[in-house]
């Protein structure tokens, strides 16, 4: 039996996935998340063979998640399922230790693929994938500010864009408030930005968050 956890914030597709998964042979959705820290606690819970992220999430962003499950669960595979082809965000992921990158817009096609492979301890990248990787290795020289930023770092950038304060943000991080008043400034410096506005711009320019 492939044990598979669905992490999303839209509900319809938690359902659609759920229903489609469960539809094979073999396959139980053992958990459902709607967010990056309950993804986190509930592949802690239910020790899945293939944790399904969306990216982004709220509270804890996917390559938060990502680093956490592999850290915690090393036998528990990442497919991260994402509107998103920005090759940048494919690599940060997989540094994180995803092994399996999928658009929304190939899952008729490749869902089923992508899962079967990685509960086979196989990688699964589509070509569109590969190509965007590909481009990032060609590229490389030129990856802009953002690649500065320590993961934890990002993690405080899509925080605070959600609007959550230096204390909220501690506790959904697990973290001293000094520490995330220490990465808020890191932050700023690197990025040379003045304000929380100016922070929230940057994450919705550069994807962190969804406008």
């Amino acid at each position: 039996m492939t044990r598979i956890l669905i992490a999303d914030d839209n509900e319809i597709v938690r359902s659609g996935l759920r229903r489609l998964l469960e539809a094979q042979a073999e396959w139980e959705v053992v958990a459902e998340a709607s967010n990056g820290k309950e993804a986190v606690c509930k592949a802690m819970e239910s020790k899945p063979d293939v944790a399904v992220l969306d990216y982004p999430m709220p509270l804890i962003n996917s390559i938060e998640v990502t680093r956490q499950i592999r850290t915690c669960l090393p036998e528990t595979e990442v497919l991260i399922f994402t509107m998103h082809d920005d090759e940048f965000l494919i690599e940060d992921l997989l540094k994180a230790g995803a092994r399996g990158y999928l658009l929304k817009s190939d899952a008729s096609r490749h869902l089923t693929a992508a899962i079967a492979a990685l509960a086979s301890r196989k990688p699964f990248f589509t070509m569109k994938v590969l190509d965007a990787l590909l481009h990032t290795f060609l590229t490389r020289s030129s990856r802009d500010a953002s690649s500065l930023l320590t993961n934890r770092e990002r993690s405080v950038v899509q925080l605070i864009a959600e609007g959550h304060t230096n204390q909220g943000i501690a506790d959904a991080l697990t973290v001293s408030l000094k520490t995330v008043e220490t990465n808020r400034a890191s932050v700023m410096r690197k990025l040379n930005l003045t304000s929380s506005a100016a922070i929230v711009r940057y994450a919705i320019r550069n994807r962190i968050v969804q406008s």
